[in-house]
């Protein structure tokens, strides 16, 4: 068993020097980001499903602390603190350890402890350039490994975010919406939610504080609730403070006096979720989807359309590459084009790389603002898993 593990360590080790190099000869400079990163940022970006799978700790000053999940989040720490705009360009890559706790045990392709091989790129002046190349970097990467076959699927919250836009509703809804995008049965719950009458979530609220309470004037409500709290001698349970109580209840209220979201507006939006096609008939697929419906998402499409442009221009097979509209990876800081690779022999639920367009992360991370930023990385004991079976 020793040499076993051996000799797979030695191989990983090989294979991550091939994926390094192409990653540098990409004008990818190689650094070395810390395991232990503070846990609130972690846990504020990567969504309720990684959240609950990141190991947090506290140390002996009171500090909460985490073991990386990934390895996008410490490189964007890092480059802002070599540049605290982070608005210079700039591109990395690394190789090294995550850890993920694996609530069915783990496995060979869903260790706890697992190494990527990635690159990040921030600041770049074209976004879809740097998205194509980015992908262009990764396929290279693999076939120096020596992957020889793969599947790729892509996404794009980009036109998602674009069909709320354009969709007639509060921006309240466009926000919820967007933050249930990557759980498909909530996001059709609140879906219906909104297309019904919502007076009966005013039944459980005191009418006269209903009635007192103004969704335009948050400041106003927060003393109101106090107000009405400390009346009734009514202790706050839990962690939530009163801003919090007022803040859900003010979208209670406001929702409660909305005209409910129209029926044909939900049809488009849950008929755009279901497109799956050939990257390269995506946009006709959804074209027919929009048209007479007054919904108009033609910029989006065109930087869509673009990308794919310069995919192929990179050698990318986009008929026989998967696009899925409700596709978004499974980290919820992704903010535009998203992909993922799968390997031959390996189950569809552990692709072998993956990664997207985050560029709201590096606010979330510190930044004055938002800053345009995408990147990858490659499982590596997947590839090697994968490479291996088709050796065999």
């Amino acid at each position: 068993m020793a040499a076993e593990t051996a000799k797979k360590f030695e191989a990983l080790e090989r294979q991550a020097q091939t994926l390094m190099g192409v990653f540098v000869a990409a004008g990818h400079e190689a650094v070395a980001p810390s395991m232990i990163q503070p846990a609130d940022v972690f846990l504020d970006v990567v969504g309720e499903t990684l959240r609950a799978r990141t190991y947090v700790f506290t140390d002996h000053n009171g500090v909460e602390l985490c073991l990386r999940p990934d390895l996008t989040v410490p490189t964007c720490r890092l480059h802002l603190e070599r540049h605290p705009e982070g608005n210079v360009a700039a591109k990395y890559c690394y190789n090294g350890p995550a850890f993920r706790f694996q609530p069915q045990g783990a496995a060979g392709t869903h260790p706890r402890e697992f190494r990527q091989a990635g690159i990040e790129a921030f600041a770049a002046g074209d976004r879809e350039t740097a998205d194509a190349e980015t992908i262009a970097t990764i396929i290279n990467a693999m076939k120096a490994a020596g992957l020889g076959a793969f599947k790729l699927k892509i996404g794009d919250l980009g036109l998602f975010s674009a069909l709320l836009t354009a969709a007639q509703m509060p921006e309240r809804w466009r926000t919820l919406l967007t933050h249930q995008f990557w759980r498909p049965d909530a996001f059709r719950a609140e879906l219906k939610r909104l297309v019904s009458s919502q007076t009966e979530a005013l039944q459980g609220i005191p009418a006269e504080l209903v009635s007192s309470l103004d969704p335009a004037k948050p400041d106003d409500a927060v003393n109101t609730v106090g107000r009405f709290l400390e009346q009734r001698g009514i202790d706050l349970v839990g962690a939530r403070s009163v801003s919090e109580i007022t803040a859900s209840l003010l979208d209670i209220v406001a929702n409660g006096r909305a005209v409910p979201l129209p029926r044909q507006t939900a049809d488009v939006i849950e008929n755009y979720l279901q497109v799956r096609a050939p990257a390269d008939a995506a946009t006709a697929r959804i074209e027919d989807l929009l048209r007479g419906t007054g919904v108009d998402i033609t910029p989006a499409l065109d930087t869509f359309d673009r990308r794919l442009a310069l995919l192929a221009d990179a050698g990318v097979d986009l008929a026989h590459t998967e696009f899925s509209a409700e596709f978004g990876r499974s980290l919820e800081y992704y903010t535009g084009f998203v992909f993922e690779f799968a390997a031959p022999g390996l189950d569809p639920t552990s692709p072998v790389a993956g990664g997207g367009r985050y560029d709201s992360l590096m606010h979330a991370a510190g930044a004055q603002s938002d800053v345009a930023a995408v990147g990858a990385a490659i499982h590596t004991e997947r590839l090697l898993a994968a490479i291996e079976g088709t050796q065999k």
